[in-house]
């Protein structure tokens, strides 16, 4: 708990001593418990008077909305509208043509600080997010884009953990006296019946002084003598967020929509195009085939006539974004060697209208594909071969059955039973009759043995049935093949120049594509991978790859993939990892 104090104290120096006490207290109970976002996060939380009010991701605290109704003033605050809150509840980001422009200005914050989402009207906190850009990038944005990432807001699961109550009424702060006596003046002017306006001039200020946040639905309601309806304030507010968002652009120089129509074809392409098994990729060939394509009709690219001049300036930027990784693969030539799809900038956008969605659906489902491999169910089966009928046509068995090991075993222990051979004097020997004499003898054995243990019966009977295996692909109908399943067989050959390769076999057996195994390997390891047809076997390839892979196969194998060992064949073939001076 003193710890705990200390680390608060340090992640939110305005608080005074008493609120330090208050917020975290020395007698009541605090209790802590860990929970996991839907990315598989760890999560501490603390819980004080049955409502969390402290969050901790990666050894960073965060306040929870809870702990800022009570301490308003906590974080830096910037407000939006109310029909905003829904998305942020859904899990979106906040967009910077969403915030509103207060006349006193913005709050002056760096990229990365952590702030406070407030609704017009209402100090009381619904988000908390970290801003994406410093306040003077927000604005020599033309407030476009993305301006603060969300990590949790009132209505979702971590707010739930508590006793779910709602914002209190909050009244915004006057600061500025010309605008607290414009306000009055205007109520005088208005008389007794308060009328809520929304200026579509971020800049003007907004007379909001009787709107709160309504229980259940989070919505713009005027507590007045007279009540605004809930989607009349709503359609308002998004009539006049439009309104600003088209004067933005159309105020907007050349340049900046060049810029603009760049941002929108790299995403597009991105999200639309390109997969992840086309990496890497020349630059070039990723603005010829795939940017030029997702420009909109009319519109032609120009990096000439933007501000970065030059393609490989544009995808510096993003790289510095961390939305991909650009790497000169050999002289002179730059490829795209890597990119975050799970990027939010990526995720968040969407496609234009006018654009065929089909590609776009049909391209992230083979990257869905690609990136959520499931490893395949494999079931060893035996099939009742000739020369073991007779053991099994008393179970109803025929020529050609298909069963699992259990119920092999329960069959041959019922047969047992049933045709009393248990040896009397020794419970663990079974005696061998004329039936189990033909099955699982060999003829020199036949006037030799006499009983056998139950282990080596059960072990001579699998091993005179015909072997078979069932797959079970992920979302798919289990499949039958003869045969024990062949593992996936990687071995080191060496070419001229004492040059080594590494050789991987049967991967589509266990349904990998090799082409996509290929790609993922010279990405991760930088080296040439190629698709060879497999020596004397039709229609099988292989994946060859230069150098000694081995540790980086049986991590993506056993590791990514979640392969069993034992289907993971030339593993301890490995370079030893010698000691480093």
């Amino acid at each position: 708990r003193r710890k705990l104090r200390t680390d608060v104290a340090a992640a939110f120096p305005n608080l005074s001593t008493e609120q330090l006490t208050e917020f975290i207290p020395n007698k009541e109970e605090l209790n802590v418990i860990k929970i996991y976002s839907h990315k598989g996060e760890a999560v501490t939380v603390y819980m004080n008077n049955r409502n969390p009010i402290l969050f901790e991701i990666e050894k960073a605290l965060y306040p929870t909305v809870y702990a800022l109704w009570v301490y308003p003033d906590l974080l830096p605050a910037f407000s939006t509208w109310p029909p905003v809150l829904q998305k942020l509840a859904g899990g979106a980001d906040l967009m910077l043509p969403g915030v509103v422009v207060p006349s006193s200005g913005f709050p002056q914050v760096e990229r990365g600080t952590l702030c406070a989402v407030t609704l017009l009207g209402n100090r009381a906190p619904v988000a908390v997010a970290v801003a994406t850009m410093s306040t003077a990038e927000m604005l020599a944005a033309g407030m476009k884009g993305k301006g603060f990432a969300v990590l949790h807001t009132y209505l979702d699961h971590l707010w739930e953990y508590g006793d779910k109550s709602c914002p209190p009424t909050l009244a915004p702060l006057v600061t500025d006296s010309a605008e607290k006596e414009s306000a009055e003046d205007e109520e005088d002017t208005e008389g007794k019946e308060p009328v809520i306006s929304f200026s579509t001039d971020p800049l003007q200020h907004v007379d909001v002084g009787d709107l709160s946040l309504k229980e259940r639905d989070a919505c713009a309601i005027v507590m007045g003598k007279e009540e605004l309806h809930e989607n009349r304030a709503a359609e308002t507010a998004e009539d006049a967020n439009m309104e600003v968002h088209q004067e933005a652009e159309d105020s907007r120089t050349p340049q900046e929509q060049m810029d603009a129509l760049f941002n929108q074809c790299f995403f597009h392409a991105l999200k639309c195009k390109v997969k992840k098994s086309d990496l890497p990729l020349l630059t070039s060939t990723f603005l010829r085939s795939h940017m030029f394509s997702c420009c909109p009709a009319g519109q032609q690219l120009d990096i000439k006539k933007s501000s970065y001049k030059k393609f490989s300036k544009f995808l510096q930027c993003m790289q510095q974004q961390k939305i991909l990784q650009v790497k000169e693969l050999s002289k002179g030539v730059e490829s795209i060697v890597e990119v975050d799809w799970k990027h939010p900038d990526i995720r968040a956008f969407a496609v234009p209208e006018g654009f065929s969605s089909a590609s776009a659906a049909q391209d992230s489902k083979n990257e869905d594909r690609e990136q959520a491999y499931h490893a395949p169910e494999i079931i060893p089966l035996y099939g009742v071969s000739t020369k073991m009928v007779p053991l099994f046509q008393e179970s109803g068995h025929r020529k050609g059955s298909i069963l699992s090991s259990s119920e092999v075993r329960n069959i041959i222990i019922n047969y047992v039973k049933t045709n009393e051979l248990v040896d009397e004097t020794n419970k663990n020997f079974v005696k061998v009759n004329a039936i189990l004499c033909d099955c699982l003898l060999d003829k020199s054995e036949q006037d030799e043995i006499s009983n056998l243990k139950w282990d080596d019966l059960l072990s001579r009977c699998l091993e005179r049935l015909q072997p078979l295996h069932q797959v079970t692909f992920f979302g798919q109908e289990p499949i039958v093949r003869k045969g024990n399943i062949e593992p996936i067989d990687i071995t080191v050959a060496q070419r001229s120049s004492n040059k080594k390769v590494t050789i991987i076999k049967n991967l589509e057996l266990y349904g990998l594509d090799p082409q996509c195994v290929a790609n993922t390997l010279q990405q991760k390891v930088q080296a040439s991978a190629t698709i060879t047809p497999v020596p004397g076997a039709k229609d099988r390839v292989q994946v060859q790859i230069q150098g000694n892979q081995i540790h980086h196969l049986a991590k993506m194998l056993l590791e990514e993939y979640q392969l069993p060992r034992k289907y993971v064949q030339g593993l301890e073939k490995a370079p030893k990892l010698g000691r480093k001076k």
